[in-house]
């Protein structure tokens, strides 16, 4: 019988290990970032992201906003009239430990320290979830190489992907699988660690007779959500589905074991349930927040309905699934036998995963959150039970799920290598931002081409009309009037018009600006000092104007 002392002994070699392994994860993601800054020139500057660049200006954008004094959630995407409201607290509180100068590469670092720190965070609590259902350590281990790097067939896709109506899932969704989200998304990352850890919580063997009404351990669950819903909140919704499902499929055993006249476990059923009920009261103070912050207010209500995330094709998912799914399926039957309460949960989960990815709402896309985790805690509980033989041969199927991952590494190696945008920005370009930053007060409205609006905000707490598509409320309808506004042949009173009406104070002028009017075929504007504007800063292509009746 194993001692006290060996048990121990093999904790820490096994949490040195995922140490080890998460230090290895996070520093090869790190690299093509590094390379990045390396490969920087004279001429162009790295934006910190080889990969949804949009999304890491608006995340840099989101801690510029704090950098300049807000505690609130502000989006610097739209100039429409907002209300401030509790989000991405995060990257808020993060820009608060920077300031200029160098603000930006202040931020970016702050970022991947982020990044870096989440990615620890959620390789941990993967292993911890891991470790509740795999006892064979070998295993365990696979099935966290899996769950943080594995991914799909949608690979062998690739070939033929300019006549695919979208990348495969691996390639765009973070919540489908793990990689992603230690690459660049850091609070996708923090929120999938505390979404783990209270799922293991949750499922800590019961203690002794708790007739009382508190349950600790539902306490800490809900804290642990709770926090989680500070980054995500619909990933806590997400985990109380899982639960409920959880519940119905041990109520379900129940009912089975009663039919084999067996004697019920209905004492316990009720002492979950009531921990379900205390981890989903404690942490629904911040979903019940967010809906009525965002619901009760015309702008965030429009901003929600704008910003969908739908589920591709049930086709999408079996590519990305149908490899895993077999041996998924076969661990999960392993597992209903076994009946234990704890290993029920990765079955509901995967049940549970075609109801979340095609829910009646808008951000389908993100509520599948955990469930590869799940489906990899299902394969390995398969593969435990394996001879030296079958585990040879299955490891060789396992590797078949790691090509995409090679891939997107290696596509964040090429774009740092060679400088151009979005990667990296003119900078030329780069020194106008700083200009405005210094120069500008917070939230001034100011007016660019959509590619420029993107950028813009992470270099300066300023406002634009456009630039990032989710959070630009009516972007479809400004987009062609921002296009016109720098196109030679607009009537001076429809740019006046569309000046007064989102009380623009700066226009920026650049090569993208006048690319906004030859992609329309027509000539660009040429901005004329003494009809309502002042040029306040000019280097080479770059120009920004000040509306005199702004001051």
């Amino acid at each position: 019988m194993e001692s006290s002392q060996s048990r121990i002994t093999n904790r820490n070699s096994e949490r040195r290990w995922v140490l080890a392994f998460a230090a290895i994860v996070m520093a090869v993601t790190t690299l093509p970032y590094l390379f990045g800054y390396a490969a920087q020139t004279d001429d162009w500057r790295f934006t910190g992201f080889v990969f949804g660049v949009g999304d890491g200006n608006n995340y840099i954008a989101k801690m510029n906003s704090g950098m300049a004094g807000g505690w609130l959630f502000y989006t610097p995407y739209s100039a429409y009239p907002q209300r401030g409201v509790v989000a991405y607290e995060a990257y808020i509180l993060l820009g608060k430990l920077a300031a200029p100068p160098g603000a930006h590469e202040q931020l970016a670092a702050l970022f991947h320290l982020f990044r870096v720190a989440a990615g620890f965070a959620m390789i941990l609590a993967t292993y911890d979830f891991l470790s509740l259902f795999v006892e064979n350590v070998r295993w365990r281990r696979w099935g966290l190489s899996l769950a943080v790097l594995g991914g799909g067939l949608g690979w062998c896709l690739l070939p033929w992907a300019q006549r695919l109506v979208e990348l495969p899932l691996e390639f765009y969704s973070p919540e489908a699988f793990g990689f992603f989200m230690v690459y660049g998304y850091p609070h996708l990352a923090l929120a999938r660690a505390l979404l783990l850890w209270g799922m293991v919580v949750y499922l800590r063997t019961l203690g002794g007779d708790q007739r009382g009404l508190f349950d600790k351990d539902g306490a800490i669950t809900g804290l642990l959500w709770l926090f989680l819903g500070l980054l995500q909140p619909l990933t806590v919704v997400t985990a109380w589905v899982v639960v409920c499902v959880h519940l119905g499929l041990a109520a379900v055993m129940q009912f089975y074991r009663r039919w084999r006249s067996e004697k019920p476990d209905w004492d316990s059923w009720r002492r979950y349930a009531r921990r379900a009920l205390w981890a989903a009261a404690v942490s629904s103070p911040i979903v019940i927040y967010t809906t009525v912050a965002f619901y009760s207010d015309d702008f965030h209500r429009a901003w929600t309905q704008q910003m969908t995330m739908s589920s591709p094709p049930v086709v999408d998912y079996l590519v990305a699934y149908g490899l895993a799914l077999p041996f998924a399926i076969l661990g999960g039957l392993r597992l209903l036998r076994e009946e234990r309460w704890r290993s029920l949960l990765t079955v509901a989960w995967v049940l549970a995963l075609p109801f979340l990815a095609y829910a009646p709402h808008t951000m389908q896309r993100r509520l599948p959150e955990g469930a590869w985790v799940a489906m990899a805690a299902l394969m390995m509980a398969a593969f435990s039970y394996l001879s030296n033989t079958a585990y040879k041969r299955l490891s060789l199927v396992l590797v078949l799920m790691y090509p995409s991952t090679v891939i997107l590494l290696g596509l964040g190696f090429l774009v740092s290598a060679k400088p151009s945008l979005p990667v990296f920005r003119p900078a030329a370009e780069v020194r106008a931002f700083d200009w405005l930053s210094a120069n500008s007060s917070a939230h001034e409205v100011v007016l660019a081409s959509p590619l420029t609006g993107n950028a813009l905000p992470a270099w300066a707490a300023v406002r634009v009309m456009i630039g990032h598509g989710p959070e630009s409320v009516g972007e479809s309808e400004l987009r062609p009037r921002v296009a016109a506004f720098y196109l030679d042949g607009t009537l001076s009173a429809e740019r006046q018009a569309l000046l007064d009406e989102f009380n623009v104070r700066y226009i920026f002028y650049g090569p993208l600006e006048r690319g906004l009017a030859t992609s329309q075929g027509g000539e660009p504007w040429l901005p004329a000092v003494g009809d309502g504007l002042e040029i306040i800063y000019q280097e080479g292509e770059y120009a920004i104007y000040e509306v005199i009746s702004r001051r």
